[in-house]
């Protein structure tokens, strides 16, 4: 009996089949390495980082800036500690970090403290090392949503000692944290604070502290995307009202 010959039609669909399996199988292991390796995305959640980001960016974070840490690696997997191929963080640099005493939770802040220096706010004033951070008054900061505008807010253009400037937003005078004890950078690890300095859990309290190198997963670079708080970025048919097109390719400083 002479075998059974499989048609070419059959075969092209099984081909096509297997064709289509392997470009899903390399599109995936493309898209881990890139995660891993270079940039990662992250959204906006809260807004500690106002009027620097808005709640409902979205950024990629370069995983490169810094070097990588096994917080670097899909799941966190804790196959090695400390940091391959490591290069510190500069003064100012806009950060996300594993908390240190959560570390399945992403914080994204400022470096403001290198290790050894001495942080301190007086009177709502940034001090670095027993030494005054430039600021100056800036125009107040008012968030458009939607064509609302929100109640305008005291806005500071502060400039750390490397010269790198950014404003910082000050909802109160004398706020809870306008005057702090004085913070002692640990080695090997960094001071965050929030560019809304009124509404920020950072470095200042104690459910975040200082953070360890290991903990850093990257440095913000551009936000890609965004939306007004509480729209939902799936949602296309809402896109010619609830976009932030202004915010598209911002880079992040």
């Amino acid at each position: 009996m002479r075998p059974m010959e499989v048609s070419s039609g059959t075969k092209r669909k099984e081909g096509g089949v297997a064709e289509t399996i392997r470009v899903i199988f390399h599109a995936l292991i493309i898209a881990v390495v890139i995660r891993t390796l270079l940039f990662q995305p992250f959204n906006i959640p809260s807004g500690s980082m106002k009027g620097t980001l808005l709640v409902g960016d979205y950024l990629f974070v370069s995983k490169f800036s810094y070097g990588y840490s096994h917080y670097s690696l899909p799941f966190s997997p804790p196959l090695f500690n400390g940091r391959i191929w490591g290069s510190e963080p500069t003064r100012g640099d806009v950060v996300v970090f594993r908390l240190p005493k959560d570390p399945s939770t992403d914080y994204i802040k400022r470096v403001i403290g290198l290790p050894g220096d001495r942080i301190q706010m007086i009177e709502g004033v940034l001090h670095i090392n027993g030494t005054p951070v430039r600021r100056e008054r800036a125009e107040d900061f008012t968030e458009i949503e939607e064509g609302v505008r929100s109640q305008p807010v005291k806005r500071w253009r502060e400039t750390l000692p490397n010269g790198v400037s950014y404003y910082t937003l000050d909802l109160v005078d004398n706020g809870f944290a306008d005057n702090t004890q004085i913070y002692t950078v640990p080695p090997g690890e960094y001071f965050m604070m929030g560019d809304n300095r009124d509404n920020s859990t950072d470095s200042r309290f104690s459910q975040v502290g200082t953070v360890p190198f290991e903990n850093i997963i990257g440095r913000a670079q551009i936000i890609f995307f965004s939306v007004y708080e509480g729209e939902r970025a799936w949602e296309i048919w809402r896109w010619p009202f609830s976009v932030r097109w202004s915010r598209l390719l911002t880079i992040v400083r």
